[in-house]
């Protein structure tokens, strides 16, 4: 019965991401879910997945880096289900490269969707879960917020920050019935990953580039859009009523071996 929103709640290409899998197992457990995505028609196809399972989901196209989006965004789920319960921010994109090659225009840009949307969208759910009570939201970061992987410095930079703002709203807001903590996936199979990567790990082979990133991870594959959303689960869950400003790795432990991806 509770009320989430989820952005990123889409896929770039078909499959199951991270976003939109959380948005289904959300609803499969009875939560009533707003799928949020720049991209409106891979919104409502995680919508007719969850209409087919006998969820309940609607749909919103916002760009969540932008504050007018994410007041829109606000208004609609209040005006659909009358609350918030669950905020979970998905939205992401990468970019490698380091300091030298990445351009000023790449760094704002990863920096507003990955970073910038997230203090927006809090800073707008949060005062009506102030008013309710309390609340919970859950940030997606990444594993490679905390370590090396290949030099891509904007998108390491705005993971490590998604840790930081996560800590800071869940100290500031942890007496007042907010909870707030960040999971960070390690290497994924999902539609994104295959998005970003292909080009950068393997020249463009597909299954190459799989069979390395299976092959890194201590535990010989992969870990799944599944695999982030059940931990989102867990994190939104009243058996998770006493756990704020924490770091959950989802990452096959890749985060505590010592060599570089």
């Amino acid at each position: 019965g509770k009320v989430a929103i989820v952005t990123g709640a889409g896929s770039v290409l078909p499959g199951i991401g991270n976003g939109k899998a959380t948005a289904i197992v959300f609803a499969r457990e009875g939560a009533r879910v707003i799928a949020v995505d720049y991209n409106l028609k891979a919104a409502e196809e995680t919508k007719k997945m969850v209409d087919q399972e006998g969820g309940e989901c609607i749909t919103f196209q916002a760009d969540v880096s932008q504050a007018k989006d994410c007041q829109k965004m606000v208004e609609t789920c209040l005006q659909k289900f009358g609350r918030i319960d669950i905020l979970h921010n998905n939205v992401g994109i990468g970019q490698w490269g380091g300091v030298v090659e990445t351009e000023e225009e790449t760094w704002d840009k990863v920096m507003a969707v990955n970073v910038k949307s997230m203090f927006l969208t809090c800073k707008y759910v949060i005062p009506q879960m102030l008013k309710q009570g309390g609340g919970s939201i859950t940030n997606i970061a990444s594993v490679g917020g905390i370590r090396f992987t290949l030099a891509n410095c904007a998108y390491a930079s705005s993971k490590s920050a998604i840790i930081a703002l996560t800590r800071d709203i869940a100290l500031e807001y942890a007496a007042k019935g907010i909870r707030c903590n960040v999971i960070l996936p390690g290497l994924m199979k999902t539609p994104q990953a295959e998005y970003y990567n292909k080009d950068a790990w393997a020249g463009g082979n597909i299954e190459e580039m799989w069979r390395r990133r299976d092959a890194m991870s201590p535990m010989g594959r992969q870990g799944e859009g599944w695999d982030t959303a059940n931990a989102a689960l867990f994190l939104n869950s009243d058996e998770a009523k006493y756990i704020t400003g924490t770091t959950l790795m989802v990452d096959g432990g890749i985060s505590q071996t010592i060599r570089p991806w």
